[in-house]
């Protein structure tokens, strides 16, 4: 049942706990999506637990009081004990969920692909409301990355992830695959306004100074008034209507002294001026996508790519390369901040920390997938080879091919910290404590 009085509202804010009513836990770390944590950095020397679900773990845990919330393509929403890794309870959707769940207000929010967005009680996992969007979809275009036939609309198997939701105040804000970005009621659900973009929005909103910005596959970076949805400004990136391999923005916006920063898949790297819309300065990164979203701290900003396999650091400035340095794969993980360290995963199964002012590697952890699976798709030098997981040029073969990477234990994911613990799920179905 929706709850749509003021004063209704006013009584469940006062009737939080104080552990539940603290600063509210969501991707990236808040609504600036700058994926900064005011932690001690891990070591990566210890793993603290591990927790399995029965799907893959796509989506980007949230760390709030004692507890961790995590989506699983099982369909379920997790909260899981801090302290032990035991299962506090599951909530079951009736779709895959890699959305990234936020906490605030006692609830915890997330969208998955049966087309609603819950808010479950995040002490006892009962469904507090949910909103209808018009449906799930994956970004589709005809003879997707040269695949045959040609003239066939295909699902883009690398649209991996679902919209996450930002919270600010009492306003959820979150995009969909049915071209929208909706902003909700956080307590009762009620929709306050929707904004129709041109295709799929699997970004999570960044929203700063009464400003949402995200990014869609129509290749739009938009800027929307946060009270109205009012569009204010759009900020178009590269196109590619032969074979839809560089269209698109997946990655979610950081936004940092009235810069917004953006990956594309269009293989360059954007910086656009907040308040206006135009562009500061764009990076190219060859063709390589980036899919994760950027972090950025000190007036620098990192970001990893998939083809390429790199992982760079660039002035927000300028866009002077400061750190450039090669993976051994792809990865769609976000960088997170911690100390002078950054961390972020792979798809071969490896969690990397990385020293922000050498470019040197402290650490690196592996994952259980990785660790059964990895050798048989490594080269020598530990380089995975993704050629051989694709049978064929089709869109059965790509799916193959996907599917068969996640066998290393793959982490798209992107990690969370928090008291010196870093948080962070894998394709292996696990979710992983590491100190």
């Amino acid at each position: 049942m929706l709850l749509r009085s003021a004063s209704r509202r006013a009584a469940l804010l006062a009737a939080l706990p104080a552990s539940l009513a603290a600063q509210p836990a969501m991707f990236r770390g808040g609504p600036a999506h700058e994926g900064v944590y005011a932690s001690a950095p891990p070591t990566l020397a210890s793993l603290a637990w591990k927790f399995r679900t029965r799907g893959r773990v796509i989506s980007s845990p949230a760390v709030s009081g004692d507890l961790v919330f995590v989506g699983s393509t099982d369909q379920g929403l997790y909260a899981v004990e801090r302290a032990t890794g035991a299962q506090r309870w599951r909530f079951a959707t009736e779709g895959a969920i890699a959305s990234s769940p936020a906490v605030a207000n006692g609830l915890v929010y997330v969208s998955s692909a049966d087309g609603n967005v819950y808010a479950v009680e995040a002490a006892t996992g009962t469904k507090r409301w949910q909103f209808a969007t018009r449906g799930e979809r994956r970004f589709t275009a005809p003879g997707i990355h040269g695949a045959v036939p040609r003239t066939e609309r295909m699902p883009d198997p690398f649209d991996v992830f679902l919209s996450s939701p930002t919270i600010v105040g009492n306003t959820l804000y979150i995009g969909s695959g049915d071209q929208h970005v909706y902003a909700l009621d956080a307590l009762t659900g009620a929709k306050q306004w929707e904004f129709a973009a041109g295709d799929v929005i699997h970004a999570a909103p960044a929203v700063v100074n009464g400003v949402v910005y995200v990014g869609s596959w129509d290749r739009n970076l938009y800027a929307l008034d946060a009270a109205t949805g009012r569009e204010r400004w759009r900020y178009t990136t590269g196109n590619d209507t032969t074979i839809y391999n560089q269209i698109g923005l997946a990655s979610s916006p950081a936004v940092s002294n009235g810069t917004v920063l953006i990956g594309g898949r269009d293989g360059k790297f954007h910086a656009v001026d907040a308040a206006t819309g135009a562009p500061r300065w764009t990076h190219d990164n060859r063709g390589g996508w980036t899919i994760g979203s950027p972090a950025v701290r000190d007036g620098v900003v990192y970001f990893a790519t998939s083809d390429g396999r790199r992982f760079k650091a660039l002035d927000v400035a300028t866009g002077t390369v400061k750190l450039d340095v090669e993976n051994k794969a792809v990865s769609f993980s976000s960088p997170a901040l911690a100390g002078d360290v950054v961390f972020y995963g792979t798809s071969d199964g490896w969690m990397h920390a990385m020293d922000i002012r050498t470019g040197a590697f402290r650490a690196h952890f592996q994952t259980d997938g990785s660790k059964e699976n990895g050798a048989k798709w490594t080269d020598s030098t530990g380089v995975m080879r993704t050629g051989g997981m694709y049978p064929d040029r089709t869109l059965d073969g790509m799916m193959i091919g996907m599917r068969t990477m996640m066998t290393v234990g793959s982490i798209l994911s992107s990690p969370a910290i928090a008291d010196g613990v870093l948080y962070v799920g894998s394709t292996d179905g696990q979710l992983y404590a590491i100190r």
